[in-house]
């Protein structure tokens, strides 16, 4: 993530959009499975990561999905990459269940969104009830209080940053902010500085191999 990420999403009445200090994301590893199965076959580098963590990390929260609550939209055609990206994070509005915030997000967010016409690549995912004991790593902090839980994330790509600017400004969004606070309390929009990718059709690649 950029150094600086006061939260790219305009401010709204009720809505949380600016980003806590305390609480800022420095970078996220996002791994997307091709069954439920697939976890078992890397619990050779899990077990790796898990000891070493608190050599890098003063805190790690592991959010995850079920099968199939991870989507990956065609918005572009082929050949065109993402020069620019943005992570948002959403927190479901208390009383809002999670069918029906399911249902905002992918039946009125995702086609407002895409309708813009800016975006190069959209991935969303819907996450379970936080457990911390999924990943409870020794000597590093895994606090995640209720009200600062988040339950969904958007990964936005754009053709570059003068694109991702005029994006978060444009009068659109301020309109479709107006709909947000009836399912959503916090969005979080994240700048992202560098994304690269590790494991790609099931194959380490080269940058990444030690």
């Amino acid at each position: 993530m950029a150094e600086s990420n006061p939260g790219l999403w305009p401010a709204i009445s009720g809505l949380e959009t600016v980003i806590p200090a305390e609480r800022r994301i420095d970078g996220v590893a996002e791994v997307t499975f091709t069954s439920a199965l697939s976890p078992l076959r890397g619990r050779k580098q899990t077990k790796l990561a898990y000891k070493d963590e608190v050599n890098v990390f003063r805190r790690t929260l592991l959010y995850a999905g079920p099968p199939n609550s991870a989507r990956w939209y065609d918005v572009v055609g082929p050949g065109e990459r993402a020069g620019a990206r943005s992570l948002l994070y959403l927190r479901r509005r208390e009383g809002v269940k999670t069918g029906a915030f399911r249902t905002f997000l992918t039946d009125e967010l995702v086609p407002a969104l895409v309708k813009k016409g800016a975006l190069r690549e959209l991935r969303t995912q819907v996450f379970m009830p936080w457990i911390e004991r999924l990943w409870d790593t020794p000597n590093v902090a895994h606090d995640n209080p209720t009200d600062q839980q988040f339950h969904a994330s958007l990964i936005l790509g754009f053709a570059d940053t003068d694109a991702l600017r005029a994006f978060f400004g444009s009068g659109e969004i301020a309109t479709l902010s107006g709909k947000l606070p009836d399912f959503v309390s916090a969005v979080h929009a994240y700048e992202v500085t560098e994304a690269l990718t590790y494991v790609k059709d099931g194959k380490v690649l080269p940058h990444y191999q030690t």
